[in-house]
C-alpha cells in the first residue's frame, strides 16, 4: 500500500474514532510514519478537502497541529456550502469530487452523481481556453445544484 493511503486510512479511522472531530501533531504523525511533515500536508490537502466533507485547521510551528471535522450538513448547509465552494470556475475533476460526496452522503443517487458527471465533462462544455470552459462548467454546477437541491424538498 502506498504511504499516502496509509496516512490517509488512520487519519479516518482515527476520526471515525473520535466521533468526527480529531486534533493530531504533523510531526507526531510525521514520525508515526516515519515520513516528512509535508508528506502529512499533501494527504490532508488532497483528501481532507471541502469537496469530501471535511474542514481542516492547521497550524504551523513548534507546537504545531491539525484539527480535522467531517462535517455533517442538512439539505441547506449542503446546498449553501456546495454552492459557494463551486465558486466561479471549477475543474472537471473536482466536479467529480463534489459528487462523489454528495452521493455518499445520500443526497443523490450514483447514477445521478454520473449522468451530472457527464453532462459536465470537457467534451460536453465547448469553450476557446481552460478558463472559459471551467467558469462555463461552475455556472452549469450550480444550476444542476439548486435544481437537485429544490427538488429534494
Amino acid at each position: 500500500m502506498v504511504l499516502s493511503q496509509e496516512i490517509a486510512r488512520l487519519i479516518e479511522q482515527m476520526l471515525e474514532e473520535a466521533h468526527g472531530e480529531l486534533s493530531i501533531g504533523r510531526n507526531e504523525l510525521a514520525d508515526r510514519f516515519g515520513c516528512v511533515p509535508s508528506q502529512i500536508n499533501y494527504v490532508i490537502t488532497s483528501r481532507f478537502t471541502p469537496e469530501r466533507g471535511y474542514l481542516v485547521e492547521s497550524r504551523r510551528g513548534g507546537g504545531g497541529f491539525i484539527r480535522i471535522r467531517k462535517v455533517s450538513m442538512t439539505k441547506d448547509e449542503y446546498l449553501m456550502h456546495f454552492y459557494q465552494a463551486v465558486g466561479d470556475a471549477i475543474d472537471f475533476e473536482s466536479c467529480r469530487a463534489f459528487l462523489t460526496e454528495l452521493a455518499h452522503s445520500g443526497v443523490i443517487t450514483p447514477r445521478e452523481g454520473r449522468l451530472i458527471l457527464a453532462s459536465l465533462s470537457d467534451r460536453n462544455v465547448p469553450a476557446p481556453s481552460r478558463k472559459a470552459r471551467d467558469e462555463a462548467r461552475a455556472a452549469a454546477f450550480r444550476n444542476v445544484l439548486l435544481q437537485i437541491f429544490s427538488e429534494k424538498e
